[in-house]
């Protein structure tokens, strides 16, 4: 008889999502990490998409000044500064609402695992555009 196979310890069994609200009961320390560990890899990722993609501060500024946009009486420093505070929150709480999406879809037991949908989902909107 075929069953699955799932890790009864160590970092894997913390980094996989509990099956059932009875081992959420018997274990909260591992929903906490794994809530815990979604969450911060989802928001740390999307900071370093916002770096790579050509969505930093730096770039939104170069690009405000290639099509001649300022703010008055803000010089290109200091609007990169004000902008960084924007954008990382932006990227940082668009990560963690990822992150929740997830688990969220983890928790209830959707067919594949929440990222998967989240891969899915993303895939077919960028063939929509």
């Amino acid at each position: 008889m075929q069953g699955n196979s799932a890790p009864i310890g160590g970092l894997a069994y913390y980094m996989m999502p509990p099956q059932s609200l009875a081992e959420i009961v018997k274990d909260p320390l591992h929903c906490l990490f794994y809530i815990t560990f979604v969450m911060g890899t989802c928001a740390f990722f999307s900071r370093i998409w916002i770096d790579v993609s050509g969505s930093a501060p730096r770039d939104v500024v170069a690009n405000l000044m290639q099509q001649e946009m300022t703010i008055a009486d803000m010089k290109e420093a200091s609007l990169t500064r004000h902008l960084a505070s924007y954008i990382h929150v932006a990227a940082t709480f668009g990560g963690i609402c990822i992150g929740a999406l997830c688990i969220f879809a983890d928790f209830m037991g959707a067919i594949g695992s929440g990222t998967g949908i989240m891969l899915a989902v993303t895939i077919i909107y960028s063939f929509f555009e």
